[in-house]
This record gives C-alpha cells, structure tokens and sequence, in this order.
C-alpha cells in the first residue's frame, strides 16, 4: 500500500519509510512462435527502456510461447506452428512470434515473423521496433526447404535450394538486466527444416544441412524426417525450429517456441513491491545498485 507516495510496506536499516519508485527499467520479451512445416518459428518481440514513468496499480503478462505441430502421417497437410502470445508491462507491450507456416505459405507475422515455406514463400513481417521478417523459402518443390524465422536482431536467412541448406534463424539481442552484469540473449529465430516431398524427386533433403537456432536459443530444425526438431528455451521469447517431412510418409514435429519474460529494475534506495498476486511466477534479487524483479509465469497487477 501506498501513502503519500511512500510505500508502507518497505523500511530501511534505521526503521524508515522508503519511499515507492517513480521510474523502472524494464524488458518485455513475448513469447516465441513454434516451428512449421519448414518454417522456423519468429522470436517474440523485444523490447527495453529506462526511465519508464509508473505509479500505482501495473498489469504484468508473460506472453506462452507457440506449441509445435507435426505433418500428417501421408505427408500431404502440414499444420502451421503456433503464434507465441504477448507479454504487457503497464503501457508496454512486446507482439508474440509469428508460427512458422503449413506446406506451400507464407509465414505468419508477429513480434518477429516465421520463415517461409518452399516455392519462395516469403516470411513472415516482423513488428516495428520489436523484431525483424522471416526467411523466404528455397525456390524447389522436390528439395522442400524453409527459411529461418526472425530474431529481434536479424531477419531470419532465406533457404537455399540449390544445396539444400535451410534458413539459420535470426539472431536474438543481448540483455543484462536479470543481474546487472551477465548479458543475455533472448528473441532469437528458429532454424528452419527441410525435406524431400517428392517420391521420385532429389533425396537431397534428407543428407542436408540443417538450419540451426539464432543466437540465443532458437530451436534448431532436425536433418531429415526422422529427428523432431528442437523447441527453444522457457523465458528466451525464442522462435521454434521448424519440421522436416517427406512425401513418402515420414513425418516430424516442429519445435515450441520459448516463453518470454518481463524483467523490471530501480534503484536500490526505494521500496519493494507491496502487492504481487500469487498468479505471477517471479524473483527478486538485488545487486549494489538495483531491486530486479524477474517474472517469468502468469499475468496479473502489481502495485507500486
């Protein structure tokens, strides 16, 4: 509780009233999109700043991230990876990662975009200040690949046909505010997969290389349809890696995104929080100069 803008809740060594902060440093990363058929899944979008102004009673959502999906058993439906959802901090809020898209579309837009799937289908648009596009996938229908999904710091590469390569994800962006020292990344794009669609086509996208994670932790794609691919780290806002499949029938899942996470940071001289409702999963640490509050689960208000 609050009182003439001092917080009752928080006293000093000497038995003092703190007074509650005016401004936080805050990150807001929304969670990241899972992987498609192909298609690597975009990271969340990522956004920091200090000196947001705040007062009384703030929202705080930490945005899922996207659940993977897998080809039909035939390999003729390829269902697109889900969006990862936002996060919110007070006016704040980071656009959760486009999914990576089904067989033969575009990647679906968010924070960051997914990658493309094959025949040159373009990523998906990435989000103004938060992200970039996905990868455009390679030209060939019988060499299926995808490209990369974006990461807050690079769009995601677009697939290569003519080897086989798929789309490395996007690299993430660095962040120190979990301890004030370590830099951290987070928002980085899946890798994209690849395959080979048809029965009587090149096998080549079964012995190519496969898109690996951008920086960060995105999810990288498995070789060929025998290996699901990798889902990115809780709290990274990282995209998924996408599925590999093959008109033969063999089939693989794509790779969840990665949660996000809203970390806020003040001065060390004011007072904690005075309400956090059990529906937010959080820390709270401090270094020499800093109160950092981590949440990493949940949504509801605080109050300052």
């Amino acid at each position: 509780m609050t009182m003439f803008g001092y917080n009752v809740l928080g006293f000093g060594a000497s038995g003092t009233v703190l007074p509650s902060p005016t401004e936080v440093d805050y990150l807001v990363v929304a969670g990241g999109g899972a992987g498609g058929a192909l298609g690597g899944g975009g990271a969340g979008g990522f956004r920091t700043a200090t000196g947001l102004s705040i007062s009384g009673s703030l929202t705080v959502t930490v945005g899922a991230g996207g659940a993977g999906n897998a080809a039909s058993a035939d390999g003729s439906t390829f269902a697109a990876g889900a969006d990862g959802a936002d996060s919110v901090f007070s006016s704040i809020t980071s656009v959760g990662g486009g999914g990576g898209p089904p067989n033969n579309a575009v990647g679906r837009a968010g924070g960051s975009g997914g990658g493309g799937a094959k025949l040159s289908k373009a990523g998906g648009s990435g989000t103004a200040d938060q992200g970039n596009d996905g990868g455009t996938g390679g030209a060939n229908n019988d060499s299926s690949v995808g490209g990369g999904g974006g990461g807050a710091g690079a769009v995601g590469a677009n697939g290569s046909s003519g080897n086989n390569a798929t789309g490395r994800g996007g690299a993430g962006l660095e962040n120190n505010y979990a301890d004030g020292s370590t830099d951290v990344f987070y928002a980085a794009g899946g890798g994209a997969g690849n395959g080979n669609f048809s029965t009587t086509g090149s096998t080549g996208g079964n012995t190519g290389v496969a898109g690996a994670g951008g920086t960060g932790g995105g999810g990288a794609s498995p070789k060929n349809t025998t290996n699901n691919a990798t889902s990115a780290a809780a709290n990274t806002g990282s995209g998924g890696g996408g599925a590999g499949f093959d008109g033969l029938g063999f089939t693989s899942t794509s790779g969840s995104g990665g949660s996000g996470i809203v970390i806020i940071r003040y001065g060390i001289e004011f007072a904690n929080i005075g309400n956090i409702p059990a529906e937010l999963t959080f820390d709270l640490s401090t270094n020499a100069t800093h109160k950092i509050y981590k949440f990493t689960a949940g949504t509801g208000s605080i109050t300052i």
